[in-house]
């Protein structure tokens, strides 16, 4: 028999809705890692081949979607950045049949057969940075306003958890009250009344999007940050830009990679992104980021398995796996990826990197 001459990947992306904002970034980044593993002779001799599935659209039909290619043979590997909705979604309809590398942050807990992650999660990415910021910046009492999914609410839980059992006289943190807001919306008045009347030092912002973008925007223009910061876990270069100048002051971002973080392996992987696609590319940014991260780490746990079936990676996991990345040396170990993360603050329309919060 003729072994065939390719691996299918399929890339699960939003094209569409209010995380559409980062698909560019997403499938720049995502082609960059696909032509440079090409280049060096794919994965276990096979070249791969990309299908690209739109992950913006409501989670019940992108699982359909994917399911229906997996059946017919068109997808072997799935990589993707989206909500943790859709991530549910492709769980439930995928079961373990082929190797699913998500790479969003997400709020933790995945333990589904044969789903690898790369995303940061609230122990080690906004926790830390909260505890940074009532140590060097003073914000204690914090207000959140979320997407209404299940990341920003298990988020939010988390965080909440934490600083209820803390124990620690330097953090007397808390979450005076959170508010989570359907996808799309667009008149954030209501939540703005009241994190003028409330009187809290920041919000935790965990608002999808081009939804965080709107929310920047009737934010700044109401000069709330005058009396308050934003700390996000999911501020990119891309919303920035879209928020504009004037609606990004103290805006605080929390991740494992900024395109200003300036190591070398990070100017590394921005000169090999800006020579392929040139200055007027997408921005270089974290989700985008992310979706080469999930494709390099599903080379690396393929070729350690020689294999691409689910069961053959699970009996090769068991200790820890070490490489370098754009985001530096990582480990992945326990079905996530471990990895330094760093607190930033807006400058403009880029960040500035002000501190490493947690370590791999």
């Amino acid at each position: 028999m003729e072994i065939e001459r390719y691996l299918n990947l399929g890339l699960v992306i939003p094209e569409s809705g209010p995380s559409g904002i980062f698909g560019p970034s997403c499938a720049t980044s995502a082609q960059l890692a696909v032509e440079e593993l090409n280049g060096a002779g794919g994965i276990l001799g096979r070249e791969l081949r990309v299908t690209t599935i739109d992950g913006g659209l409501a989670p019940a039909l992108v699982g359909a979607r994917v399911r229906r290619a997996v059946d017919d043979g068109e997808v072997d590997l799935l990589v993707g950045w989206h909500t943790s909705a859709v991530r549910r979604a492709l769980v439930r309809e995928v079961a373990g049949r082929v190797p699913y590398f998500y790479t969003a942050v997400y709020e933790g807990g995945e333990t589904a057969p044969g789903v690898y992650l790369t995303g940061e999660t609230p122990q080690g990415q906004l926790i830390p940075a909260v505890e940074w910021m009532a140590v060097q910046e003073g914000v204690r009492s914090w207000m959140v306003i979320g997407s209404d999914y299940v990341w920003p609410r298990r988020t939010a839980q988390a965080v909440g958890l934490r600083f209820a059992r803390a124990g620690d006289p330097r953090l007397p943190v808390s979450i005076d009250t959170a508010h989570f807001l359907p996808l799309g919306t667009e008149e954030f008045g209501g939540v703005l009344d009241e994190v003028e009347r409330s009187g809290v030092d920041g919000v935790l912002l965990m608002l999808l999007g081009n939804d965080a973008v709107e929310f920047n925007r009737q934010f700044a223009a109401r000069r709330l940050h005058d009396r308050c910061v934003r700390l996000s876990p999911l501020m990119d270069e891309n919303m920035l830009l879209a928020s504009g100048d004037e609606a990004t002051q103290r805006i605080y971002s929390v991740s494992g990679f900024f395109e200003s973080m300036g190591t070398a392996h990070s100017l590394d992987f921005e000169s090999r992104y800006l020579r392929r696609f040139g200055r007027n590319s997408p921005p270089l940014a974290s989700p985008g980021e992310s979706c080469y991260e999930g494709v390099g780490l599903m080379s690396q746990l393929v070729r350690h398995a020689s294999s691409i079936e689910v069961g053959d990676i699970n009996d090769r996991i068991h200790t820890p796996l070490r490489y370098d990345s754009p985001r530096g040396e990582v480990v992945f170990d326990g079905r996530h990826l471990g990895q330094d993360v760093y607190l930033a603050r807006a400058d403009g329309l880029e960040f500035d990197v002000l501190a490493q919060v947690a370590s791999a």
